[in-house]
């Protein structure tokens, strides 16, 4: 058995399992240039030598400790300058750990505690970091102009003795490890507000759970300087039994926030759990049983809890808008969680459904801007996809109402984005789209539809950077994925719109198990796996969308496409006949765009639906899809 001293670099990326779930295909691709870039070539020039590479890290050997640590210092100084133009919750961080002890060779693969330690280490290094054990900072003494901290002993998991840790603080030194630590900790908190459980008894119930835990997210996203994940990342978590350490590692956060909501009647109990992920251990608890009017206050309680021990600063903006009530009026607010939760499966059933909810919340609270952004997003979609008959000024003043109420709403510049967009009036559009993503480039719906905007606009770069954006922050969403697929593969990136498109009909097979009274995952991923050459499937596809909704113009055009890529051109063009009895405004520019369509362009009975569209509308200009 050979044995060698060696020093040995442990690296990983922090949140993997986050970044991984809001965008498999877009981190492998951000890690595999990472890796080519920077880790590989820095590796290389200074004599390191990789032993295993995992999805998320690496195991790398040094013959000389000066080496394995200016070689880290190398690439976590590189890191910032990568990540200047990547949203924060999309950023590639490592965390890496080095020690020098011996090992133990087998063929090319190393054992040993040399190797254990310098994995626990870099488990405890912080985001951007590198820790080092004794033995490392004993050997490279003042060889290297870095300043170092000592952190003292600590006991690393499943090693039997306590190690000496030290941090190297990369930038420029520091007069003393002293001076260091007295000043403020300039890292970011980091937290995950996991979904609240439902304890009513009732799953019709889980909307208002949720609601709750959306709204804390929100209030918790507008502090600079907190770092909150994600809604949909969190709720990748929802009623599942893990580890709170362990989601923690896995979110790339230190602090969880979890709770329940039991509501009954007109009374309300809500607990709330602020823990710290690397102990397990409650920082904060409390239980509120309050009468149902009572839920604003709470949700501003707990924020403020939530903030206060984490010691975080507050700007005076950001005192204003924490805590503000969306409307007073409770029943309001639950119509409105209710409608949003309809909204989100966009069949023609379900958005009469979602416009009523909001309907009701508006003339329960005429001051609800909300309510009246949800009714323009909704008669927007109907106009547009479905042609009904709601006069196009009449969603344009509804906008305009949201808007008057709230003008920083981004709710309310993504309706009026969409109301515009159904107008025809294409660069009004896109101003407020633009708008809505300035004041919250975390908003699917706001990511969503400009990108369809973008798309019919002929601006497929911008489509699929937006595309992009929309299924990260909501990584549970079918739809961003499966629509970029197509403007990849018009942009030529084959290979990469295989990748979404297997990614989309992922997240549509999920979206299926949970809501099978929704057609829409159906609808989209026929279309999928149709591109993808699984032609069995497509049409298994097929049958279940419109077994669920078989009279839904989109639908029968989703449907449409899919026979039209699996050279069925009878069956597509008997499907588009169906869907232009019912289509909606934005159907001649589908027809002449979309490229799903074009294996049937050359056919008669194209040409002739498409002149008869023309017809019927007296062939005026359309507004772009």
């Amino acid at each position: 058995m050979e044995r060698r001293l060696s020093a040995i670099m442990a690296a990983d990326v922090v949140g993997y399992s986050r970044l991984m779930g809001a965008n498999e295909v877009a981190t492998l691709k951000a890690l595999q240039l990472h890796q080519a870039e920077l880790v590989g070539p820095q590796i290389t020039q200074h004599g390191g030598r990789i032993v295993k590479l995992t999805g998320d890290g690496a195991l790398v050997e040094f013959t000389s400790v000066v080496s394995a640590v200016e070689c880290a210092a190398a690439i976590q100084g590189a890191m910032p300058g990568r990540n200047v133009d990547v949203p924060e919750d999309r950023r590639i961080e490592y965390r890496v750990g080095i020690n020098l002890d011996d090992v133990i060779v087998e063929g090319d693969d190393l054992f040993g505690d040399g190797v254990n330690i310098a994995a626990r280490l870099e488990g405890i290094a912080k985001p951007g970091g590198i820790a080092i054990s004794q033995s490392v900072y004993d050997k490279l003494g003042n060889r290297l102009d870095l300043a170092i901290e000592d952190r003292g002993e600590q006991q690393l998991k499943n090693i039997a003795k306590p190690v000496r840790v030290f941090d190297v603080l990369l930038g420029p030194p520091k007069a003393s490890a002293a001076a260091e630590t007295s000043q403020a900790n300039p890292d970011k908190p980091s937290i995950a507000i996991l979904p609240f459980t439902n304890m009513s008894g009732d799953p019709e119930q889980e909307y208002f759970s949720d609601g709750i835990t959306e709204d804390i997210i929100t209030d918790l996203s507008k502090i600079s300087s907190l770092f909150v994940v994600g809604r949909h990342t969190s709720f990748a978590y929802k009623q599942k039994l893990a580890n709170l350490t362990l989601i923690a590692t896995e979110l790339g956060v230190r602090y969880l926030l979890e709770g329940s909501v039991r509501k009954a009647g007109n009374r309300i109990r809500i607990t709330g759990q602020l823990i710290d992920g690397q102990t397990g251990g409650h920082l904060w608890a409390e239980r509120y049983d309050r009468d149902l009017t009572d839920i604003f206050a709470i949700q501003d309680e707990i924020t403020k809890a939530i903030v206060d021990q984490l010691k975080v600063r507050l700007m005076p903006e950001e005192k204003e808008v924490i805590g503000q009530a969306p409307t007073e009026n409770v029943e309001a607010y639950n119509l409105y969680l209710k409608g949003r939760e309809y909204f989100h499966n966009p069949t023609k059933s379900f958005l009469k459904l979602a416009r009523q909810m909001f309907v009701r919340a508006a003339e329960l609270d005429p001051g609800f801007a909300r309510a009246y952004a949800g009714i323009a997003n909704c008669d927007a979609r109907l106009v547009g996809w479905y042609g009904v008959a709601i006069p196009l000024d009449d969603i344009l003043a509804m906008a305009g109402k949201a808007l008057e109420l709230d003008p920083r709403l981004a709710e309310a510049h993504a309706a009026r984005g969409e109301a515009m967009r159904v107008s025809g009036r294409s660069e009004e559009a896109t101003a407020a789209f633009e708008r809505a993503l300035e004041l919250d480039p975390n908003s699917f719906e706001a990511n969503l539809a400009y990108a369809r905007h973008s798309r019919g606009m002929g601006e497929l770069e911008q489509a699929a950077r937006l595309f992009t954006r929309a299924l990260e922050v909501q990584p549970d969403d079918y739809q961003a994925p499966i629509l970029m697929e197509s403007i990849l593969r018009a942009l030529g990136r084959t290979e990469e719109a295989d990748k979404y498109a297997r990614l989309g009909l992922k997240r549509a097979e999920e979206a299926l198990r949970h809501h099978p009274e929704g057609s829409r995952p159906a609808q989209l991923g026929c279309c999928a796996h149709a591109r993808l050459g699984h032609g069995q499937e497509a049409v298994r596809w097929i049958e279940r969308a419109l077994w669920i909704d078989p009279d839904d113009a989109q639908a029968q055009y989703n449907v449409a496409c899919a026979w039209s890529i699996l050279e069925e051109p009878e069956k597509a063009l008997d499907m588009l006949d169906a869907w232009a009895q019912q289509r909606g405004v934005l159907a001649k520019n589908w027809l002449e765009q979309d490229p799903d369509l074009i294996p049937i362009r050359s056919h008669p009975r194209y040409a002739a639906l498409l002149a008869r569209i023309d017809a019927d509308s007296g062939k005026q200009a359309q507004p772009t899809a």
